[in-house]
């Protein structure tokens, strides 16, 4: 049988016997306490490590990296040891080297860019103010919850929430997370929130994961996460509605103040009962004043001044009406007499006299043109009659035609028997052909 001491001294022997060890891993929860000492943690994707960087051998351990980093990866190199009042072994390192970003930040990163390109950190729905439930995603066992509900005792106690229980840390959180999102929006909830305690980077990494992210995006109602506290920023903080820096945070978000909303009713049914008094005391001013004056005081003297002021009104209307009546008179005498000198006989008139006038002008030019039509024709009549057949006659020629009208100009051309009409200076001559000779013509020189 061994004790406890036992025990851990030959764990811690055995751990010694790995000898001078180099580990690689991701930097988290580093730290430097007040003694120069340097604890941090170093994990990868399944598993963490404690280590310890004394201060005596801080100087040298740093000189590759400088300050420790979150998520930073490194190399440390050292040997196992185990701490005897705790019963943890850890890692003491005398020497860190660089190995560049985690590979988990930096997948981290890279989903980042990835929704944002697809516009999923771009969303900023406005809160109800006064939610009929508000859904919680939280582990009930946890702190978040119940800082959750005593915040909901300070401001409205009794007011409807609904939780969804759900795993806040490990590898299966995040789907039991994104299922619980899911369950609340169908639930009918006007709100969901997303809330955890603080932790190391490592217990938050499940609100880095890419289906809790896609599972909020797709919440028909607003979501409010309160993951950690306020330096912590997981990658559902980016992609909800509102972030609040811690659970208790979020619970002020979303639940209304009672006693500050009853506090402001007060407020506004004082400011209420002040504007009301206000005017009722300048109602009864205004009635005290109305009583002291000359005209409530003497009735006759209203009625006076009511009655000059009728009267003032109807001489007012009885000058205006006179007014109006001479005006109108004026304005019909002056459409009388447009009328009279647009009337149809007015207008027939000056027509008659416009005709008489056109007939002698017209008279006048149809004389100028006789007169000048006939020196025109004078000369061509003489010239005419110069060359016409009827003058001809008169020297003693004839004309003779045949009965189709034809003049005869070829004798040969006539038949024995065929009846001719001659004209001559005197009249026609009705004539048969007893006999037709032609006679040749002698050609003419030139």
């Amino acid at each position: 049988m061994e004790s406890v001491s036992q025990l851990t001294a030959r764990i811690n022997s055995a751990l010694r016997g790995f000898g001078r060890l180099a580990v690689e891993g991701e930097i988290s929860r580093p730290k430097t306490v007040a003694s120069g000492h340097v604890f941090f943690t170093l994990k990868d994707g399944s598993a963490v490590l404690d280590a310890k960087v004394w201060r005596s051998a801080a100087s040298r351990a740093l000189a590759s990296v400088g300050k420790l980093t979150e998520g930073a990866r490194v190399v440390c190199h050292g040997s196992l040891d185990v701490y005897a009042p705790y019963g943890k072994h850890s890692l003491i390192v005398d020497r860190i080297e660089p190995r560049g970003m985690g590979a988990l930040l930096a997948d981290l990163e890279r989903l980042k860019v990835q929704l944002r390109e697809e516009g999923l950190m771009d969303r900023r729905r406005p809160l109800p103010r006064f939610p009929a439930r508000v859904g919680v995603v939280t582990s009930r066992d946890a702190d978040a919850w119940r800082d959750f509900l005593r915040t909901r005792s300070l401001r409205w106690a009794g007011y409807p929430v609904r939780l969804v229980h759900s795993r806040v840390q490990g590898q299966a959180a995040a789907r039991e997370i994104a299922g619980a999102i899911r369950r609340l929006d169908e639930s009918g909830v006007d709100v969901v929130v997303v809330c955890r305690g603080g932790g190391a980077i490592e217990d938050l990494w499940c609100f880095n994961e890419e289906v809790v992210a896609r599972a909020i995006w797709a919440c028909s109602v607003p979501v409010v996460t309160g993951v950690g506290h306020e330096s912590d920023t997981t990658l559902v903080d980016l992609v909800a509605d509102h972030r609040a820096h811690t659970p208790t945070d979020a619970a002020q978000t979303v639940l209304p103040d009672r006693a500050a909303l009853m506090e402001a009713i007060e407020r506004q049914g004082a400011y209420l009962g002040d504007a009301m008094e206000r005017v009722v005391e300048g109602r009864t001013d205004r009635f005290a004043r109305a009583a002291r004056t000359l005209r409530l005081r003497t009735p006759s003297r209203l009625l006076e001044e009511q009655g000059a002021r009728v009267e003032a009104a109807r001489h007012r209307g009885r000058s205006a009406t006179i007014s109006a009546i001479q005006g109108a008179a004026a304005r019909l005498e002056r459409l009388a007499s447009r009328l009279e000198r647009q009337s149809p006989i007015a207008r027939v008139v000056r027509g008659e006299r416009g005709v008489e006038r056109a007939e002698g002008r017209l008279a006048a030019a149809m004389n100028a043109l006789v007169a000048a039509a006939d020196r025109r024709l004078e000369p061509a009549g003489r010239a005419l009659e110069a060359v016409s057949p009827l003058a001809v006659l008169d020297r003693g020629y004839s004309i003779t035609r045949r009965a189709d009208g034809r003049v005869v100009q070829d004798p040969s051309e006539l038949d024995v028997g065929e009846s001719l009409t001659t004209i001559v200076a005197g009249g026609e001559i009705d004539a048969t052909v007893t006999a037709a000779r032609a006679q040749e013509r002698e050609a003419r020189g030139g």
